[in-house]
């Protein structure tokens, strides 16, 4: 799949299949910094020092190494579990400037070895972080945990519209604790009248670059 360079310097890969790209093309790290880790994870580390998040499109590993990042920074102990159905090579992970981008560019043996861990087991990648990796579709995951937050990234409704139904988000509900929440950069109004219809309170945010607003969704 073809790597190009986003407006922050850092890459994005164009998925074909879906002819959409993983990341913004204003930015990949500016659009993961403001949608997930500060619009989610900051919001639960003000009173969690172990959080447990579920994130809907594992892609380039770009949330999940700014979460690993992010989790030794604030010394939190994060388990992370992500899906995707549809893994990206290791030579495409190996050709993504994430960890120069994000000035720690010894950490590129890390950024790989998450894409290198085994499926379906859990993988402690160190002190403050485990990563779990599901391939399967969202419609056919299932799952008893409860976790604190959704990082849900998935391609848009037009590209991926299966992903976006009420039964969809019926089962993030669920798979939140009491209080958890789901983070997005989709903000399209059918979306959230969905939420809603699946039982979230729905909160609008300023977007990141390139966009006026993203979601963040509560269990209450």
């Amino acid at each position: 799949m073809p790597i190009f360079t986003t407006q922050d310097g850092s890459h994005t890969i164009i998925a074909e299949k879906f002819g959409v790209s993983y990341h913004s093309k204003y930015g990949a790290i500016t659009e993961s910094e403001h949608v997930f880790i500060k619009a989610g994870l900051h919001v639960k580390a003000a009173d969690k020092k172990e959080l447990s998040i579920l994130e809907v499109g594992f892609g380039t590993g770009l949330n999940a190494f700014m979460t690993w990042l992010e989790a030794e920074r604030l010394q939190l102990m994060v388990k992370f579990h992500s899906i995707e159905a549809y893994p990206i090579t290791l030579e495409e992970c190996e050709a993504l400037n994430f960890a120069e981008q994000l000035n720690v560019p010894d950490r590129q043996a890390d950024f790989i070895n998450m894409h290198k861990s085994s499926w379906e087991q859990n993988i402690q990648l160190s002190g403050s972080f485990s990563l779990y990796k599901t391939q399967s579709l969202l419609e056919d995951y299932s799952t008893q945990e409860k976790f604190d937050i959704v990082y849900f990234d998935a391609f848009g409704p037009g590209a991926q519209p299966e992903l976006w139904t009420e039964n969809i988000f019926v089962k993030m509900y669920d798979c939140l604790k009491p209080g958890g929440i789901l983070v997005t950069f989709c903000a399209q109004g059918e979306f959230k009248r969905t939420l809603k219809k699946a039982g979230f309170e729905v909160e609008r945010l300023e977007g990141p670059p390139g966009k006026r607003e993203m979601t963040r969704a509560k269990k209450q």
